[in-house]
């Protein structure tokens, strides 16, 4: 028997850009929509156990719209706030589309909602002196020194940087928290949010990315979300990874997290941005975060896949049983 609203959790599911197009794929539609299927259809087992909120990472989608606009001349170039949302209404239909069949594959019908989602940061931000943020393409040494905005070295080449602030509240939040509270599955956050400054009572948008990991655990934040789930591509947290020694770890208390963190284990591009907002949900009063691959999500939200970090009473527990 399923469960009344306010009797269930809330769960916020944060699903990472391969969640869409995978290593190695041309990022098809077809692709996309393939790839979906799992991730999507263990959400659908969990709407009767939880509330869900289901935000999302856009990088890939982000990048081919600008290596569009690099690629023609003919329309006029749109700012970064402008790809965002529509990244966020792309995407956005694409898991509410497969969610919603997922659900009558079961018999089942469910409220779901998608947000065009806003996430205000400080314009004094210091990340706006110090892009740092790869975005779109890989360009060589020669073509990246052409270009018209700051750019710099990354695994696949020369990419645009720009800058990542901090996300300071997410603007719909209180009617997120309403929709969930009647039971609605809201899809929301894409990509991090449109990042957006305050003026009084305005808002206008502003060329950054805000990291979605982070805009995840602010949104879980001020929800009141009582689970956090990042889904990645990678099976849950490792200790030096990519190294011949490298372990993956069951669990870490918030402790144990924060030392890793510091001592450099995590790196900035991968999985450091991840600890760091599992760290700030559990900060501001979540009971635990999990980050698992995108199609262990039931076994790790079960205790038995991923990496949990909570306080160290919780993974405390956790080891002696």
């Amino acid at each position: 028997m399923e469960l009344s609203p306010q009797s269930k959790e809330i769960l916020l599911i944060a699903l990472g850009g391969n969640a869409l197009i995978r290593k190695g794929q041309t990022g098809t539609t077809e692709e996309q929509f393939a790839n979906l299927r799992l991730p999507i259809g263990q959400i659908a087992e969990l709407v009767d156990e939880y509330r869900i909120i289901i935000t999302y990472g856009n990088g890939p989608q982000v990048g081919n719209l600008l290596l569009q606009q690099d690629s023609c001349s003919e329309v006029p170039k749109l700012p970064l706030e402008i790809l965002v949302a529509q990244t966020q209404g792309q995407i956005g239909y694409m898991i509410e589309s497969s969610l919603d069949s997922k659900l009558a594959l079961r018999g089942r019908s469910k409220d779901i909602v998608s947000l065009l989602s806003y996430v205000v940061v400080d314009r004094d931000d210091p990340a706006f002196a110090k892009p740092s943020k790869p975005i779109g393409p890989a360009y060589s040494k020669d073509k990246a020194a052409t270009m018209p905005f700051p750019t710099a070295v990354t695994p696949k080449g020369y990419r645009r940087v720009v800058a990542s602030p901090r996300p300071l509240t997410i603007v719909e939040k209180r009617e997120i928290k309403k929709l969930i509270d009647r039971d609605f599955i809201v899809i929301c956050c894409g990509g991090g949010g449109i990042p957006v400054t305050r003026e009084g009572r305005t808002f206008h948008g502003i060329d950054a990315v805000v990291d979605k990991d982070l805009a995840s655990a602010k949104l879980a934040e001020e929800v009141g979300a009582d689970l956090f789930v990042i889904a990645t591509d990678v099976q849950g947290v490792y200790k030096n990874f990519g190294r011949d020694d490298e372990e993956l770890l069951p669990s870490l208390s918030t402790e144990e997290a924060e030392q890793y963190l510091t001592e450099g284990h995590f790196g900035e591009g991968s999985m450091g941005p991840k600890i760091e907002a599992g760290l700030e949900f559990i900060k501001h009063g979540g009971q635990k975060t999990i980050i698992t691959s995108i199609d262990a999500i039931i076994p790790a939200i079960r205790g038995k896949a991923g990496t949990v970090i909570a306080p160290p009473e919780v993974t405390g527990h956790m080891a002696r049983n």
